[in-house]
């Protein structure tokens, strides 16, 4: 191994030019102890015909040599490029997972790229038969760039947009007192210190679930999710705070991942984002209920302040002891001018002005009366001279007599009567029956 393969790398092998080689005839090899020969597939190995290792080391070999070149993505732990060395080695690891692989390049092939870079390396896989390590053999490396970087999360943002993720009848509204916050938060952060610190000053009987988890690098969108779903499925829990301080964009990328989002928005419990300053605008920031510029932010948001209250409640107070004062001078003022009347002074009023009313009008009726009766009695009066002097009694008064036959026909000519007829004669004083002797003209 030469002074430029780094500890834990394979040693470097120049890389080799495919080439046409004729493969030798099979020849069947035989098992260690019994002589027999060995199983040419591994399902048909047993305890007594096994593998030796080297056999099952050179398949896996042979079977990684026919794997075709693959374009692999990932970031830069480790990098070790030596001045002089002809190969530079590095350790290539999965963005959201703890999961790497090593990788070997020409040196003259690889850009300048430091730890922490993420790049897509065009490499072929390559097995070591020795310690049975697995390792790339990369032939181009490219550096993926910021602007590509965020046109991947735009892109995600339509998918995730498209299926509702962010739409606003999703979100949830935050309680106004919870009894129990939970905190996911970095190792001994100052995210945690000013979200603790900031709500129990201003709600000191608040209690916190806190889930320290990495919130940079490998690891993050799975223990954040963890942690996520453990504080949404704690009954106790009423509102749940992801909270972190600023960083690059490369730092913030785990809060954009697509697992993280979804698992936010599977997520029961109304949960506020509080990632980075108040110009970083990761996904989780649009999936969550909550939006919090920073960490102090969220605390404000997630307890209300205890002194605001106080004020709060005094003001209401003194509004309420207000409208009952004014409502009760007002009513008292209304009654006191109700018994300010004359009529409420002395009750009696009433009674006495409606009496002289009473007596007054019974004065006016006694007159009327009496006049209308003695104009009826004079009128009466005079009808009955009227009366009296064209009736026929007053004439009968005078010695007249009206003559009448039996049929009641009154005689007025002697023509109208024979001798011997008996007629009535009405008088002044009443009737005569006389009988006609001899009616003369």
């Amino acid at each position: 191994m030469s002074d430029a393969t780094p500890r834990g790398h394979p040693p470097h092998r120049p890389p080799r030019r495919p080439r046409a080689r004729r493969r030798p005839p099979a020849r069947r090899r035989s098992a260690p102890v019994t002589g027999e020969p060995l199983p040419e597939r591994a399902g048909e190995t047993t305890a007594e015909q096994p593998w030796p290792v080297r056999l099952l080391s050179r398949k896996i070999a042979a079977y990684v040599a026919r794997m075709s070149p693959v374009w692999v993505e990932g970031q830069i732990v480790q990098l070790s490029r030596r001045p002089g060395a002809g190969t530079a080695f590095l350790t290539l690891r999965d963005a959201d997972v703890d999961m790497s692989l090593p990788v070997k390049i020409a040196a003259r092939d690889l850009p300048d790229v430091s730890e922490g870079t993420r790049v897509v390396v065009h490499a072929k896989p390559d097995f070591y038969l020795k310690n049975g390590a697995l390792s790339l053999h990369a032939r181009e490396v490219r550096a993926v760039g910021l602007g590509e970087l965020l046109a991947r999360i735009e892109h995600l943002k339509r998918v995730l947009a498209a299926e509702g993720l962010f739409s606003p009848e999703r979100k949830v509204p935050l309680p106004f007192l919870p009894a129990c916050v939970g905190l996911v938060c970095g190792r001994e952060s100052k995210a945690e210190h000013d979200v603790v610190v900031n709500a129990r000053e201003r709600w000191p009987g608040v209690r916190f679930a806190i889930r320290e988890v990495a919130v940079q690098g490998v690891g993050t969108v799975a223990q954040v999710s963890q942690a996520i779903a453990e504080l949404d499925a704690d009954p106790e829990v009423e509102v749940i705070v992801v909270a972190r301080g600023g960083g690059s964009v490369e730092d913030l990328l785990p809060f954009s991942n697509e697992q993280l989002v979804r698992a936010a928005a599977a997520c029961r419990t109304p949960l506020v984002s509080a990632i980075g300053h108040e110009t970083d605008t990761p996904l989780l920031d649009l999936v969550a209920d909550y939006r919090a510029s920073t960490p102090t932010d969220a605390a404000r948001r997630v307890v209300p302040d205890v002194a605001e209250e106080r004020r709060g409640v005094l003001l209401a107070r003194q509004r309420l002891r207000a409208s009952v004062v004014g409502r009760l001078q007002s009513e008292q003022a209304v009654l006191a001018a109700f018994r300010s009347r004359p009529v409420l002074a002395d009750p009696t009023t009433m009674v006495t002005s409606r009496a002289t009313d009473v007596a007054r009008l019974l004065t006016a009726l006694r007159h009327a009366t009496t006049t209308r009766l003695e104009r009826s009695t004079a009128a009466l009066e005079s009808q009955r001279g009227h009366l009296r002097a064209l009736s026929p009694l007053a004439t009968l008064e005078r010695g007249y007599a009206v003559l009448r036959t039996g049929s009641g026909a009154v005689v007025r000519d002697p023509d109208d009567v024979t001798a011997g007829d008996v007629l009535d004669a009405r008088v002044a004083g009443g009737h005569v029956t006389v009988e006609v002797r001899e009616p003369r003209p």
